[in-house]
């Protein structure tokens, strides 16, 4: 899938021979082609992504069944009350778009799938990226019992944006992230 032999499927560079090659994207795919491929490499970062936060979440439900939930804080249990919520609100927004998928198969809508399905990802990115602050604050502020909680997660937070999203816009601003015609999202 997606690969055609030397000579078919676009070698004019015009892409008018209606196997939607796109001569400037360095492959020979249709448009279908290009979402099967897209939403197979979404799947791939939704795994990675769904685990981690599966994991998260269970923890975060399991605590306040622990015996030492009663002894926390107001602040504390609303710091948690606030982490469960986000935890809450990043796993539908990473498991959104296996459920997007399955209510529009069949439908020929792959293209709108797999960008409505980026949009969810993301959001769902930044949902974890404050799950994970949150709960690294609750963890924290229980174990130190002092303001050195606040720097470490502010210190963690500022890491998870550099790898999360520095590293990456870095890449785009020096051109080696250019966006190839036909590989966008919508």
């Amino acid at each position: 899938m997606g690969q055609r032999p030397a000579g078919t499927g676009g070698s004019n560079g015009s892409g008018s021979d209606g196997a939607g090659a796109n001569p400037r994207s360095g492959r020979q795919e249709t448009e279908e082609e290009r979402a099967d491929r897209q939403w197979g490499e979404l799947l791939q970062e939704l795994r990675v992504a769904q685990t981690g936060v599966q994991i998260l979440f269970g923890f975060l439900l399991a605590v306040v069944f622990q015996p030492r939930f009663a002894d926390l804080s107001t602040v504390d249990r609303n710091i948690y009350v606030v982490t469960v919520m986000l935890g809450s609100a990043t796993a539908a927004a990473l498991i959104g778009p296996v459920s997007y998928h399955r209510l529009l198969t069949g439908r020929r809508m792959k293209s709108q799938t797999v960008t409505w399905a980026s949009r969810l990802t993301k959001l769902g990115l930044g949902l974890l990226f404050c799950t994970m602050c949150s709960t690294l604050l609750l963890i924290l502020r229980v174990a130190l019992h002092n303001v050195v909680a606040l720097w470490l997660v502010g210190a963690m937070a500022l890491w998870f944006l550099v790898c999360w999203f520095v590293f990456p816009l870095w890449a785009i601003a020096r051109g080696d992230g250019r966006r190839r015609d036909g590989d966008d999202e919508g």
